[in-house]
C-alpha cells in the first residue's frame, strides 16, 4: 500500500519540482550529521616492523658480522694466484653480496608476505656468503657446490619481495 508522500514523489512531475526548489535553495533535504571525526593512533615504524619478526634484528647481526668478516679479510694475507681463482676476489665478491643482501634484509618487513622473502635471504647469504667466505679463508673447495643453492635463494629472496 503506497502512503500520500510516496504518491507524490513516485510523480515524475513532483519529483521534477522537487528538484528545482532545490537547485534554488528553497527546499533543503534533511542532511545527516557528519561522521564523527575518528583521531588515528600513530604507531612508531619500529613497532609496526617489530610486527612483521625479527627480520630487521637479523640484519643487524649480519651487518655487523659482514663488517667484522669485511676488516679480517682487509687485514688477511690471501696467497697469490697460482691457479686460475682469486681467493681474494672470492672474498670481496662474497662480502659486497653479504653487505646487499643485509640491507635488502632490513626492508623484508615492507614486504607483503615477509617470512617468505626474509627466509630465502638468510638462506641465500648463509649458502652464498658463507660457502664464499669459507673457501676464501681455509682454500677449501668441499663447501662450493653449495654456492650456487645460495645464489638461487637470494634470487628467489627477491622475487618473493615483489609478490
Amino acid at each position: 500500500m503506497v502512503n500520500l508522500a510516496d504518491a507524490f514523489m513516485i510523480n515524475t512531475v513532483t519529483d521534477g519540482a522537487m528538484n528545482l526548489l532545490r537547485q534554488i535553495g528553497i527546499f533543503k533535504p534533511q542532511q545527516s550529521p557528519p561522521p564523527p571525526v575518528q583521531v588515528m593512533v600513530r604507531t612508531p615504524l619500529w613497532q609496526l616492523a617489530q610486527e612483521a619478526g625479527p627480520f630487521v634484528r637479523l640484519a643487524g647481526l649480519s651487518g655487523a658480522a659482514a663488517v667484522v668478516l669485511g676488516a679480517m679479510g682487509a687485514h688477511r694475507n690471501f696467497p697469490e694466484p697460482e691457479t686460475k681463482e682469486d681467493l681474494r676476489k672470492i672474498f670481496d665478491t662474497a662480502n659486497r653480496f653479504h653487505f646487499l643482501h643485509t640491507l635488502a634484509l632490513v626492508t623484508v618487513p615492507l614486504c607483503r608476505r615477509p617470512y617468505i622473502a626474509g627466509a630465502f635471504f638468510v638462506a641465500g647469504m648463509s649458502l652464498f656468503c658463507g660457502t664464499c667466505y669459507y673457501h676464501a679463508f681455509t682454500g677449501d673447495r668441499c663447501f662450493r657446490r653449495l654456492t650456487p643453492i645460495g645464489g638461487s635463494c637470494l634470487i628467489l629472496g627477491w622475487v618473493a619481495m615483489v609478490l
